[in-house]
């Protein structure tokens, strides 16, 4: 009697030890961590339950670094992705490891802007640091090839918008879904266009807005922009805007569209060529393909730039060349093509 009563007696004191054990470390990893503020913790390739613990630990964020391990055997369904985390003050061990194992690792932002080439975006994405970049160096036709166009010219194909993407995310994927984005816009604003447009398409609308988003950067004027060269189409005149030969003439421009500029032979050199170019020469936001498919109402045919950033509207070629000489002739000090920004 006396050893039976010895063994349930060892036996409810190891029982009373390991609940007192298994509470402790239950409330070690459901207790929130040792974090003044938010913190960036990165789970790399290869990371185990116990390699995180020991990070975790070392960064002083849970005191013993197997804790992990315990999570691990609770839930041993659940496998760490690599990313960088937001690891927040009143988060615990077990809402980290959840948070691992989501793969919703911290969002950046990027944005796109209008008016911009592709190869312009590439450049910004490459600044970003933290974008895996694939496509650099390589020719328009590969980069149509790349990211899944039906065209072999990857120009305007891609919206001016801002993307959210995780830490290493290709240059790819972020085009993939800026081009989603630029035919679903386009297919709406489509639907919606003002009757009898001179477009047979809604790529050929794609062409107008780029050359108004890369004309001007003031909105009440796109709609106007949007009329005058909609008017030019229709009188059988040639656009004759400047910036579709600056991008024809590619590297070779310098800053100073010249004389020599304007006789290249470029299919984009609308002072040459009737019609619109062959392709867009720019990436857009939605408010140019609204204006190329919604057009303002003014009679004019011609309009040049002020010099702060906004335009003069001509009815007839006497009254350009009078705003030419006005406004072009004699610069002010202070020209700029673009409207001052405002902070």
């Amino acid at each position: 009697m006396a050893f039976i009563k010895w063994f349930y007696r060892v036996a409810f004191l190891g029982l009373t030890l390991a609940a007192i054990v298994a509470g402790y470390f239950y409330h070690s990893i459901t207790t929130p961590m040792t974090l003044d503020a938010t913190e960036t913790f990165e789970v790399r390739a290869g990371d185990t339950a116990y390699s995180l613990g020991s990070a975790l630990n070392q960064r002083g964020m849970i005191d013993y670094p197997f804790l992990t391990r315990i999570v691990s055997r609770l839930h041993p369904e659940w496998v760490p992705k690599v990313g960088k985390y937001a690891i927040n003050p009143d988060m615990n061990l077990l809402n980290a490891m959840a948070l691992f194992n989501s793969g919703q690792s911290i969002f950046y932002s990027i944005t796109l802007l209008e008016g911009k080439t592709t190869q312009e975006f590439l450049l910004t994405m490459a600044e970003k640091g933290n974008i895996t970049m694939t496509l650099a160096g390589l020719s328009n036709e590969e980069i149509a090839k790349r990211t899944g166009l039906d065209i072999s010219h990857p120009e305007g194909q891609f919206f001016s918008n801002t993307y959210r993407y995780h830490e290493g995310d290709t240059d790819v994927s972020i085009l993939k879904h800026a081009n989603e984005l630029l035919k679903s816009t386009l297919n709406e604003q489509w639907k919606n266009k003002s009757d009898n447009l001179p477009y047979k398409s809604p790529y050929e609308a794609l062409v107008m807005a780029s050359i108004i988003e890369k004309e001007t950067g003031v909105a009440e004027e796109r709609s106007l922009i949007s009329r005058v060269f909609i008017s030019r189409l229709e009188k059988g005149m040639r656009l004759q805007t400047d910036p579709t030969v600056i991008y024809g003439l590619g590297d070779s421009f310098t800053g100073n569209l010249t004389r020599k500029g304007l006789q290249d032979m470029s299919p984009y050199n609308t002072y040459r060529f009737y019609g619109l170019p062959p392709t867009p020469i720019a990436n857009v936001g939605k408010e140019a393909i609204e204006a190329a498919l919604n057009p303002g109402e003014t009679k004019s045919l011609y309009f040049v730039a002020k010099g702060d950033g906004t335009h003069a509207f001509s009815n007839t070629l006497r009254e350009h060349n009078n705003a030419v000489r006005k406004y072009q002739f004699k610069r002010r000090e202070d020209y700029r093509s673009t409207p001052e920004v405002t902070k």
